[in-house]
């Protein structure tokens, strides 16, 4: 439902149809009055057929079927934007699980990061129906954007961020100045890496920095949607 609630509060014109399951519909009366006024469809249907519509049994009682633009590629000038406004971003080297990505997402709207930048690439997983629903709702206030040519890219960005890889070989977090503290008026990008193979090589020798989280060593690494909860609570929520 709060994925669903996200799209009608920040962009309803872009949902076509809306199904339900009875017991759901009772708190979907708003956006059936909406979908009423635009003359679109909106539907209360049996748990089966709503479980077709969604291509899954976690669909939360309720499925929009939304049309959206195609994402265009992040301009230098939204940087520039960004930056000015000492706004923490979020960048993504072959990110392959949509579950992964529907988290970082919604982390980056918790800690107030305006985009996820993705690196274009056959391993990148796209945002999609999965990604939505773990976000619940985060997707409407978190660019999700592609980038073509991630080690340029992040070599093109370094006058407006100080850009840090995660990494096993990196310094820890707390050998890193953030904030105030950091001596610099930039902020920071994140760049998170592959669940198996981590930050691909020109990828991570693009970044200024190398950061890790430290642990007991008793497992190599986290997933990858823990570990960018900590570092943009480290690097976004601090100062």
């Amino acid at each position: 439902m709060k994925a669903v609630a996200a799209v009608f509060a920040r962009r309803p014109e872009c949902v076509k149809r809306l199904f339900f399951e009875p017991e759901t519909g009772r708190g979907a009366g708003e956006f059936c009055k909406l979908l009423a006024r635009e003359k679109r469809v909106y539907r209360q249907v049996p748990e089966d057929e709503l479980e077709r519509i969604a291509g899954t049994v976690h669909h939360g009682g309720i499925v929009a079927i939304t049309e959206r633009e195609i994402a265009e590629e992040i301009t230098p000038e939204e940087i520039a934007d960004w930056s000015r406004a000492k706004r923490g971003i979020v960048v993504l080297d072959r990110v392959g699980n949509p579950h992964n990505l529907g988290a970082i997402v919604r982390t980056a709207a918790f800690f107030g990061a305006p985009a996820v930048i993705y690196g274009v690439s056959r391993d990148q997983v796209l945002p999609g129906e999965s990604a939505y629903r773990v976000a619940e709702g985060a997707m409407e206030y978190v660019d999700v954007r592609p980038v073509r040519g991630l080690p340029n890219f992040l070599r093109a960005i370094r006058p407006q961020y100080q850009t840090a890889g995660a990494a096993l070989q990196g310094q820890p977090l707390d050998r890193i100045s953030v904030g105030s503290r950091a001596g610099t008026s930039r902020p920071f990008a994140l760049v998170l890496g592959n669940e198996e193979h981590g930050l691909g090589g020109p990828v991570l020798a693009a970044c200024e920095h190398r950061i890790l989280i430290p642990g007991t060593g008793a497992i190599e690494s986290l997933n990858v949607s823990a570990a960018a909860a900590i570092l943009m609570h480290w690097f976004f929520g601090r100062d």
